[in-house]
């Protein structure tokens, strides 16, 4: 069924030289994990002593976002996790847990053949939390909702630019201290309730499941050491998570040579980050400027409105940039909030040559399944970045995998913006039938659905822009095409 998206509706309101810059700020939060990624409380926590830092992961050269996501609610998925040059042990990783929690959703919701997957989703979004010297230390939050219970499961993962090597969590406590580090968090946990002795101590006996279970802990701004259990690993499951808050004074003298420099870097952060890496270049952002506002007459002409979702992704967004240069073909851009943060140079590129550039939550989640506080830290967190990349704050929003309803459109005034032909790039990675998909299907006046985070998508551009331009269309922006009809 074709959905039809220009009638028009306005709806209530609603971020390596190796360069780091590292800002002191809160994550609003003593817990594991936000809507949006961030640190985030949760059933279990206690006040922490100190917020997280906040890293600008634009300042970190040749950083690329690895992104993946469906835009359908038969298969709701997004998935992301950086790679950052020298790192590749911890790319490796992040790559090999993500894969696998992804294989295990798409197998048991999009492949189960029932096509029911209401309120069922898997969200993996990551968090910087330390780029300084030779160290980096990421925080990958995982949101599944095709099981029982909240979903959350979060884990951070370390790597050692001095050694060259990846490191687990556990690896910041020094091996001679961890009996001792134990015992102090089964202090703290005492008295808490739901919280299980006995599971605690057949969990975290053995070595390989210390690992296994301590495997979320980070630094504050104080220096103190955070450490977070996931829901059923130490306590009655309908306790939720467990956090455990340790001061600077008390975890220094047990951690290791890495873990005091992990300490030291998020404590007093080095101006720049050196893992190690041999050569890191970042692809050029293209400099392409629109010879001025839009003319074209969608009453007069046959008009499409091509929208990429998920960007902006190097070096995939600047090469779709020169694509539709060539042609003076105008786009809209729907960005998540993430990539906006570790790429705004593309996303003032995206304006400067003519194109809109929309908002597309932080991190990608199924909006309809937030409460109205989420749902608007999303919108208004995303629609930040966008303005502080450009200038200029977003109109329109795309919600992810087009699910909305009416707590969705009180959270904001931006209006939505749906699709008429759905290309289902994210399920066929393959250039010509994303190209052959858009000729075929595509009618005046329709907007076209894509994903700029995708080579093979990127690539089918030039294809449609050639055919479809012969057969006299014109490419404009979903504003524009609004406007003019």
């Amino acid at each position: 069924m074709r959905t039809r998206t220009l009638l028009p509706s306005l709806l209530l309101l609603g971020a390596l030289s190796f360069t780091a810059a590292c800002s002191s700020g809160s994550d609003g939060s003593s817990g594991t994990g936000s809507a949006d990624g961030r640190p985030g409380s949760t059933p279990g926590s206690t006040p922490g002593p100190s917020p997280v830092r906040s890293v600008d992961p634009s300042k970190i050269k040749g950083l690329q976002i690895v992104s993946d996501s469906s835009e359908q609610s038969s298969c709701p998925f997004a998935t992301s996790y950086p790679d950052v040059p020298g790192a590749e042990a911890m790319t490796a990783a992040m790559k090999k847990d993500v894969e696998e929690r992804l294989a295990g959703f798409r197998s048991g919701v999009c492949e189960d053949g029932s096509g029911d997957a209401e309120g069922r989703e898997l969200n993996i979004s990551h968090y910087f939390l330390v780029a300084s010297g030779d160290v980096l230390g990421v925080r990958l939050s995982t949101q599944d909702h095709s099981g029982t219970g909240s979903g959350l499961s979060t884990r951070t993962y370390w790597y050692d630019g001095k050694a060259g090597a990846y490191r687990t969590a556990l690896g910041l406590v020094a091996e001679g201290s961890r009996d001792a580090f134990v015992a102090a968090l089964k202090d703290q946990l005492k008295g808490r309730e739901g919280f299980d002795a006995a599971l605690f101590d057949d969990t975290l006996s053995a070595p390989d499941s210390r690992t296994a279970l301590m495997d979320d802990m980070v630094f504050t701004a104080d220096g103190g050491l955070r450490v977070t259990f996931d829901r059923g690993e130490v306590g009655v499951p309908p306790a939720g998570t467990y956090v455990v808050s340790l001061s600077k004074e008390t975890i220094t003298p047990w951690l290791s040579g890495f873990g005091k420099r992990v300490q030291r870097q998020t404590v007093t952060p080095s101006r720049s980050i050196d893992l190690g890496a041999a050569d890191v270049s970042e692809p050029a952002v293209p400099t392409h400027t629109a010879s001025g506002d839009d003319d074209t007459d969608c009453k007069q002409v046959k008009c499409l409105a091509l929208t990429f979702d998920d960007g902006p992704a190097a070096p995939e967004t600047g090469t779709l940039l020169t694509y539709l240069a060539q042609y003076k073909a105008r786009a809209t851009f729907f960005t998540t909030g993430q990539n906006v943060a570790a790429h705004p140079d593309l996303v003032r590129a995206e304006t400067k040559a003519g194109h809109e550039v929309g908002n597309h939550s932080w991190n990608h989640p199924d909006l309809t399944n937030l409460t109205p506080e989420q749902i608007a830290s999303q919108l208004n967190r995303t629609s930040d970045a966008i303005k502080a990349a450009t200038g200029k704050a977003p109109t329109l929003f795309r919600p992810p995998y087009g699910a909305i309803n009416a707590q969705v459109k009180a959270a904001t005034t931006l209006s939505p913006v749906m699709w008429d032909v759905d290309t289902e790039d994210w399920k066929y990675r393959d250039a010509a039938k994303v190209a052959q998909t858009v000729i075929d299907k595509a009618q005046r006046s329709d907007v076209v659905l894509m994903h700029d985070i995708h080579s093979t998508s990127v690539a089918a551009v030039p294809q449609i822009l050639r055919t479809l331009t012969a057969q006299g269309y014109h490419f404009v922006t979903v504003s524009h095409l609004r406007a003019t009809l």
